[in-house]
């Protein structure tokens, strides 16, 4: 098993000898629970009275305040609804523009074949981007396994690696004389510097933590099967957006041979379809995420922590299907509520991003420096919101909440038990991130190769290959994400576990909790 050490002393119950620091030893997986006997419960789960033994840990019923079993209600309706009638508009325009497209020939061409229209995308950017798919899926499952095999080592390389590329950037920018961006990523780089040993000091609890997240997605299978599953509906969704979006140029932009047959071709209707296929696009496969998300806390993960191990027969029969039915259904309205609130924010990000672009191209810096400020305020607006609504998602998933209740009780949570504790759920996700940022690059880099010994007609001026790009990064990058995200519910899982029951995590696990009292003991103090 993995073991903690000092040097030169051994250390094992979660004490430290004076002047020494634990050294985290990665190894073999360790159990995800002690062998304990199975455990009944007791009477009186509505006033939340303990059962068996575990008064000596401070539990609750895990059945307390409704928690597994909410309210038979639809919450946020509009929100559903809203959701609903946007993805079938998707649906219906995605039907018109495909089916006209293939009629037209737009699956002609082979790989690497220079044949098909010239003025837009073909047929050629749908392999390139179906082998980046492909590609992605496999790259993210390598990186997890290495990951969980060196999880101490590359939270170190992740770390150092995001300095260097923010000071790599900064140093572009200067040397571009992008005066604006270069100011703006020189104070980034100086910060991610300053914070590099507060993180460095936070690698041994993290390690342990995403450690013993992955050992219990071992003995849950379902965790896998839910990501896997939400990984391939992103894929299909990014090609079936990808098609889309190929065939809209095709159909509408002027010098096509489908404008001579009296179609109204602009690329006013271009961008605006264009605008809410993309605006779908984020929003559904925010919900598809976050609806695995949900399952995975409100499943296997939220009932390890409150009933224990599957093999102590106090778990619910068939934890994973229940919760993922909660969030499919009497939850979906709250999840599209928490998602259009970050694609909106991301939408308004990439707007302003262009207008930085356009700003920067006509040579007004002025512009351009308050569009970048005002990218950059979105973008970590964006960030938070988007951390935030994780909790969100599983106060929702662990009790049926709507969205605004959900919120209102991950801020008094925040509040309770300081946001200093949930640095290590954050080094975590950078780790992660970090991994989807490195696909969704070799991503890019495959389909700029691509694009650029092949040849495609539609590119000889290479007027498609930033969008061709972009469409690559964003694909790579999406599949990791969706994948690491069964990781990431069981470590925020963990963190909204120790703001309610903070003692059920040292029957759980004795280690983590041992160096979790140690470093934060505000946190496994109990609420008052």
């Amino acid at each position: 098993m993995s073991q903690w050490k000092q040097e030169p002393q051994q250390w094992g119950n979660g004490q430290t000898g004076a002047g020494y620091a634990p050294v985290y030893a990665p190894g073999p997986s360790a159990p995800y629970a002690p062998n304990q006997p199975p455990r009944a419960y007791g009477q009186g789960y509505g006033n939340g009275a303990s059962y068996g033994n575990a008064a000596s840990y401070g539990e609750k019923s895990p059945y307390e305040g409704d928690r597994f079993k909410p309210k038979t209600r639809i919450n946020d309706p509009i929100f559903l609804i809203f959701f609903i009638l946007q993805f079938a508009g998707f649906c219906v325009l995605s039907g018109i523009v495909l089916s006209e497209w293939v009629s037209q020939g737009g699956l002609g061409g082979g790989l690497g074949n220079s044949t098909g229209t010239s003025v837009t995308l073909n047929s050629h950017t749908v392999y390139l981007l179906l082998f980046v798919t492909a590609g992605a899926l496999l790259l993210s499952t390598i990186y997890l396994i290495l990951t969980r095999a060196f999880t101490r080592m590359i939270m170190h390389i992740t770390l150092i690696l995001s300095i260097l590329l923010n000071v790599a950037i900064c140093a572009y920018y200067w040397i571009t004389k992008y005066y604006s961006g270069a100011i703006i990523f020189t104070v980034i780089a100086i910060i991610s510097i300053l914070a590099y040993w507060g993180y460095r000091s936070r690698i041994p609890l993290a390690s342990l933590l995403l450690q013993v997240v992955m050992d219990v997605a071992k003995h849950h299978k379902s965790v896998y099967v839910v990501a896997f599953t939400a990984l391939f509906l992103q894929a299909g969704l990014s090609v079936w957006f990808t098609f889309t979006a190929i065939a809209t140029y095709t159909k509408w932009t002027p010098g096509n041979p489908s404008c001579s047959s009296g179609s109204s071709c602009s690329s006013g209707k271009v961008a605006g379809l264009i605008f809410f296929e993309t605006f779908s696009y984020l929003w559904t496969s925010q919900v598809v995420g976050n609806v695995a998300l949900a399952t995975m806390a409100g499943g296997p993960y939220g009932c390890w922590y409150y009933f224990g191990p599957r093999d102590q027969g106090l778990m619910p029969k068939h934890p994973t299907t229940t919760a993922f039915v909660r969030a499919s259904t009497l939850s979906l309205g709250s999840i599209a509520f928490g998602s259009l609130i970050v694609t909106i924010l991301e939408l308004i990000r990439l707007l302003l991003q262009a207008a930085r672009n356009n700003a920067s191209a006509d040579g007004n810096p002025v512009e351009a420096i308050l569009a970048c400020i005002a990218e950059c305020c979105i973008g970590c607006i964006e960030s938070l919101v988007q951390y935030f609504n994780r909790y969100a998602y599983i106060e929702i998933a662990l009790y049926g909440k709507t969205y605004l209740e959900a919120a209102q009780d991950t801020w008094r949570l925040f509040l309770d038990r300081g946001i200093d504790a949930l640095v290590n759920d954050q080094l975590v996700g950078m780790t992660l991130t970090w991994g989807a940022y490195a696909i969704g690059m070799l991503s890019s880099l495959f389909a700029y190769l691509y694009l650029r010994y092949t040849h495609p007609s539609y590119n000889d001026n290479g007027q498609y290959t930033a969008p061709v790009i972009l469409f690559a990064f964003v694909i790579g990058a999406q599949c990791m994400l969706t994948l690491s995200s069964a990781i990431e519910a069981g470590v925020s899982t963990i963190f909204v576990g120790l703001g309610e029951d903070p003692q059920v995590l040292q029957a759980r696990a004795p280690e983590l909790f041992a160096l979790i009292a140690e470093t934060y003991p505000q946190v496994v103090q109990g609420v008052v």
